[in-house]
């Protein structure tokens, strides 16, 4: 399961260390530029600029990126045309299907794209149900390490992008498996580095097939 944070330098630092691969939005490529390798593009999905995404997937070549979010059904087509042209410059296109017209059409996806679930968090979440996404590949998009094991109990994960735990991090908190609290240490490359041992722990011995 390929694990990803898109954050600052320092973070990136810390989780590439940890074996955790680096990522960033589109708009601001600023903290990757020393990174071989990049695994992820991500999206501005509230202002959505398809000439931007393109350009800097063109430039990066990641292993993957995200297209733009399915929200109304009427954007399926157009949604999927900009995953067959972003495919032609990186390994995986993760398309997310948010309208809730698709909770029984998820096939209506092409199986070569991983299917995106974003977690319920202030940013955004996905209504369809975890189950309706059967056994298709999928990557989780944001919200707590937790939930996002959790989850994996149900769909087939195959990676996952988690930033949570920066913002604990910020406050002396670290993740510890199934919760936040303060580190006894404290300081935040502390948190940091803590957290995420402690998720590289709760996946250890997932094999991507619903366990």
């Amino acid at each position: 399961m390929i694990k990803i944070v898109n954050h600052s330098k320092k973070v990136l630092d810390i989780a590439s260390k940890n074996g955790w691969s680096v990522g960033a939005r589109y708009t601001n490529l600023r903290d990757i530029k020393t990174f071989k390798n990049i695994a992820f593009i991500d999206i501005d999905w509230k202002n959505y600029n398809f000439k931007k995404h393109l350009a800097t997937v063109k430039e990066i070549r990641p292993t993957m990126t995200v297209a733009r979010d399915i929200e109304n059904i009427d954007d399926l087509k157009s949604i999927l045309e900009e995953a067959q042209i972003l495919e032609q410059y990186c390994e995986y296109v993760i398309v997310v299907p948010k309208a809730i017209e698709l909770v029984n059409q998820i096939d209506m996806i092409p199986e070569r794209y991983i299917l995106g679930y974003s977690v319920p968090s202030k940013y955004g979440k996905t209504e369809i149900p975890p189950e309706s996404f059967g056994n298709r590949k999928v990557h989780l998009l944001g919200g707590r390490p937790d939930v996002q094991r959790n989850l994996a109990t149900i769909m087939n994960v195959v990676s996952a992008d988690c930033n949570r735990f920066t913002l604990d991090a910020g406050f002396g908190d670290y993740f510890v498996g199934d919760k936040f609290i303060p580190h006894s240490k404290g300081g935040y490359e502390n948190c940091i580095n803590d957290s995420i041992l402690n998720i590289n722990k709760i996946w250890d011995g997932y094999n991507g097939q619903k366990g």
